[in-house]
């Protein structure tokens, strides 16, 4: 009998280790079996996040459109990169001075693939891969939030409309104030520049490092319960599982922000690539939408690691805005004989 046993795990073990082997060989391992996810990637792609409306509900490029695409962006790169000219003059007051140049920006030079396919975007859902339009409370609190770019007005118009944009920090995006950048978070989409994220996985936690404003996601896995809604956070509280090898993480609890209800869930999936990396997709329910919206990219491995993103709270750019403001203000109760 005791041959016979030995004689079985035997004949299963010459079964069994090739198949193991054979999973193993397109992407590596935890020592528990899981996908190991550690390592740098960097999303930056020319995929756009809302399909172009002409492609309507196609799902992929054709090799022409996939070209045409790349060159775009080359030729946009050769614009940006074009030395100034020394002896130029002076921009005209209150008109446009641009942007960084293309020294800083770093939008990818191809478009992800998924089953040797070019998507038309990285949403998937709604079926033309536009977002969802805002519920009419969701528009009100969009219309009330700070903004980046406030309307281009001379002088310090919000003297007379009432507004508060430039009143103090709490005025401006968490963005601007350099604290918190949701887009590149969660759920985690390609930006201008800043792609890199960086994963360190244990068998209880994930963490994901995300390059734009050096914020650091843990997720807890095989966690039941979620932290109480008293300690909501900007990036919400996320626990994880497995699903075979998709590491499946549920965020909820957000705190109430305009752009984002506290009524929040975000799904997110982590997958292995057969081409290498890994393939993330994410779903959200949002209160401050009509409907909810999905999403599924590519995420290339990189030899690349995260650059310091020197952006904080309380920095030049911020003393910089405000007394600007302060200054047209001064200004504006000159021209028009009223007391400072």
């Amino acid at each position: 009998m005791k041959k016979e046993l030995v004689a079985l795990m035997t004949m299963l073990a010459v079964v069994l280790v090739p198949t193991l082997a054979v999973s193993q060989d397109d992407f590596s391992r935890t020592p528990s079996g899981k996908p190991d996810f550690n390592g740098n990637y960097d999303i930056s792609t020319l995929t756009p996040f809302q399909r172009p409306s002409e492609y309507g509900d196609r799902l992929y490029l054709n090799q022409e459109e996939v070209q045409a695409l790349r060159d775009r962006e080359m030729n946009a790169r050769s614009s940006g990169s074009e030395l100034s000219n020394p002896d130029r003059g002076a921009p005209t007051q209150g008109g446009d001075i641009g942007s960084y140049n293309d020294f800083w920006f770093d939008r990818g030079s191809d478009g992800f693939t998924i089953d040797g396919q070019y998507p038309t975007s990285i949403l998937t859902y709604p079926e033309d891969g536009r977002m969802p339009a805002r519920t009419a409370e969701g528009q009100v609190k969009a219309d009330a939030a700070p903004k980046f770019a406030w309307p281009e007005r001379e002088g310090a118009w919000w003297l007379e409309t009432g507004d508060q944009p430039y009143d103090g920090p709490e005025n401006q995006t968490l963005a601007v104030r350099c604290i918190y950048h949701q887009p590149a978070t969660i759920p985690i989409t390609p930006r201008v520049y800043n792609n890199l994220k960086t994963i360190v996985q244990t068998e209880d936690y994930l963490m994901l490092n995300i390059e734009w404003m050096h914020w650091s996601r843990i997720i807890r896995i095989d966690d039941k319960e979620h932290m109480p809604a008293t300690l909501a956070t900007y990036d919400g509280d996320s626990i994880g599982w497995w699903e075979g090898d998709t590491l499946v993480v549920e965020t909820i609890n957000f705190m109430d922000q305009p752009h984002q209800p506290a009524d929040r869930k975000v799904i997110e999936r982590f997958r292995p690539n057969n081409g290498g990396g890994l393939v993330y997709s994410f779903e959200v329910a949002d209160a401050d939408y009509t409907d909810s919206y999905s999403g599924e990219m590519v995420w290339p491995s990189s030899d690349q690691a995260n650059y310091e993103y020197a952006c904080h709270e309380g920095n030049h750019a911020m003393a910089g805005t405000l007394a600007g403001a302060r200054v047209r203000e001064r200004e504006h109760r000159e021209q028009n004989g009223l007391e400072d």
